[in-house]
């Protein structure tokens, strides 16, 4: 009869969902965030082991999410549907973030643009530069990705974004690329091409307001720190 009794996991799982249920993620741990992710990709299966698995070789759930298919499926345990949720779960993320952006005065509201690019820059193993084409209220008409760079460089054409900003008809732009390295300080290229682009759409009258560099788990501001 020992065989017809139910894997001890499955009444796990139903616990920690209802636990979700109940209270939110409120004073989770991280494995146990990851623990009840997981069970929605690996059916039958003891999760909490390979979330803490997970976060040993990651170190953070960022981190995890972060990471590419070819580095997660290293760890033993994670097929290639796992590692597939787990790159849409970051994916989704980046839609809420960007549609969060919708309608919303960009200015007065510039903890969403940072939180956008922080999701949607951090972790990429090349260097990235994205723009972000606004109206005369200040709202988001389109979001581009200017230029996919190296592991250090990425080539941007002011030309390319002021092109960019009159076919959307854009009144102001807010540039934004990562550091792959980690690093937040500008370096002498960053500020240089900061100021070509800022002068190339000052000859349009359009605005630059401002150019955010991610790395780490932070950005620099251009603008906040008086450089724009």
């Amino acid at each position: 009869m020992k065989s017809l009794e139910k894997p001890g996991y499955i009444g796990h799982r139903r616990r920690i969902k209802e636990k979700y249920k109940s209270g939110g993620l409120m004073g989770w741990l991280d494995y146990e965030v990851l623990e009840l992710a997981l069970t929605y990709a690996i059916p039958q299966r003891d999760t909490k082991p390979l979330a803490k698995e997970l976060l040993c070789r990651f170190k953070t759930i960022n981190n995890v999410l972060d990471a590419n298919r070819q580095e997660l499926v290293k760890i033993k345990g994670i097929s290639e549907h796992t590692a597939l949720f787990l790159n849409f779960l970051k994916d989704a993320t980046k839609l809420y973030l960007k549609q969060g952006l919708v309608n919303k005065d960009l200015v007065s509201s510039p903890q969403a643009v940072y939180d956008y690019f922080k999701a949607s820059l951090k972790g990429h193993p090349d260097e990235e530069f994205k723009a972000l084409f606004l109206n005369s209220q200040n709202q988001i008409l389109a979001v581009e990705t200017m230029q996919t760079g190296t592991v250090n460089k990425a080539v941007v054409y002011p030309r390319k974004i002021v092109e960019r900003a009159l076919y959307h008809h854009a009144a102001t732009v807010v540039v934004a690329h990562n550091h792959p390295g980690g690093s937040l300080a500008p370096s002498a290229e960053d500020r240089q091409v900061t100021g070509m682009i800022r002068e190339a759409l000052k000859i349009v009258e359009i605005d630059l307001l401002d150019h955010i560099i991610i790395g780490g788990d932070g950005y620099f501001s251009f603008k906040e720190t008086g450089t724009i």
